[in-house]
């Protein structure tokens, strides 16, 4: 992480722990808001008006919560109003890294070679971990937010008449249940995935993993009742907060992360609606398998060979393993 502006150390997935030893996620530095006119949002300063070209992505195709703000992107028709940079996969000894890993880009906005690079130039005696997704202001070159949530509520309401009007992703009758569905997901499940591949004691594994199963059973409950999303026929943002981890579970999560109990294969009705949600126009683009493989099983902590395998087989995913459209 980053201490007063320097990088110190090697990357670790783990910087913080609970008294049960279970990982603890840290919360994002940068919480402004991009607004149709400017003024301020929930949080932070005011300043950000909505323009087309000037704000930036750096994402990650490995991470979740990068991959959030992509699909909301792409659903809110905001591909050529905000301009993306994707970093390597693979985790380096100075965290994400730009670079010639296919489906990656170099840093022609700054130069930078390190996303912390990208903290420093925001903050020079910036402290914290470098994370990604980050919301770049091109006109004042400052980060406007790296809290996914936040910015995957802006892309749908901040951008005004850039953004699809069509494509509400929290439609305010529903954002309470939204709210608090989000806020049983993210710990349990989200969340709850990191927390058994990082436990760095048994019971605080085994509650982590009770926590994900317990969920995913609930979920497959939900749906089959109540599909074809969430919310019924409404697709939302909680939506997308699932999905992210759906589609990497089988993938990283089960078997890397200790999360075996089941497959998400074996679960008939989120195996549909993984599918579902993939297939809406422009999701695949944003779903890289290769990534997902190759950035989880870089991790030392928990694979220290490097080796990468070559499964599992996974139905419907086997056309996403290349970046597209974004």
């Amino acid at each position: 992480m980053l201490v007063d502006g320097k990088w110190t150390e090697d990357w670790q997935p783990v910087q913080a722990t609970d008294a049960k030893g279970g990982f603890v996620r840290q919360v994002s530095g940068f919480r402004n808001w991009v607004t149709p006119d400017g003024s301020a949002g929930p949080t932070g300063e005011g300043g950000f008006p909505a323009e087309a070209g000037r704000y930036h992505l750096y994402v990650a195709l490995i991470c979740p919560w990068a991959s959030r703000t992509l699909i909301a992107r792409q659903l809110k028709g905001l591909e050529d109003a905000i301009t993306v940079s994707v970093v390597e996969p693979a985790l380096s000894p100075q965290g994400w890294r730009f670079g010639d890993y296919p489906g990656s880009d170099r840093d022609a906005l700054n130069g930078a070679t390190y996303i912390h690079e990208i903290y420093t130039a925001t903050d020079p005696s910036y402290t914290g971990r470098a994370t990604v997704p980050v919301l770049w202001d091109k006109q004042r070159r400052t980060i406007v937010n790296n809290e996914s949530a936040d910015i995957v509520r802006m892309l749908n309401s901040g951008f005004g008449d850039l953004a699809r009007g069509d494509v509400d992703l929290c439609p305010a009758d529903l954002l309470p249940e939204i709210d608090a569905l989000n806020a049983s997901i993210y710990p349990r499940l989200n969340n709850g995935v990191y927390r058994a591949g990082f436990a760095t004691t048994q019971i605080a594994y085994d509650e982590a993993f009770s926590d994900v199963f317990t969920t995913l059973d609930e979920l497959e409950a939900r749906l089959g009742a109540d599909g074809p999303y969430l919310f019924g026929k409404r697709f939302t943002e909680a939506d997308i907060r699932l999905f992210v981890t759906l589609v990497r579970f089988d993938a990283a999560y089960h078997g890397l992360f200790k999360c075996n109990l089941r497959r998400i294969a074996d679960y008939p009705e989120l195996s549909t609606y993984t599918t579902r949600v993939l297939d809406l126009p422009g999701v695949r683009s944003t779903v890289n398998i290769d990534h997902i493989k190759q950035g989880y099983y870089s991790i030392k902590a928990l694979n220290p060979t490097g080796i990468v395998p070559v499964g599992p087989d996974l139905p419907g995913l086997d056309d996403v393993a290349a970046r597209t459209g974004l």
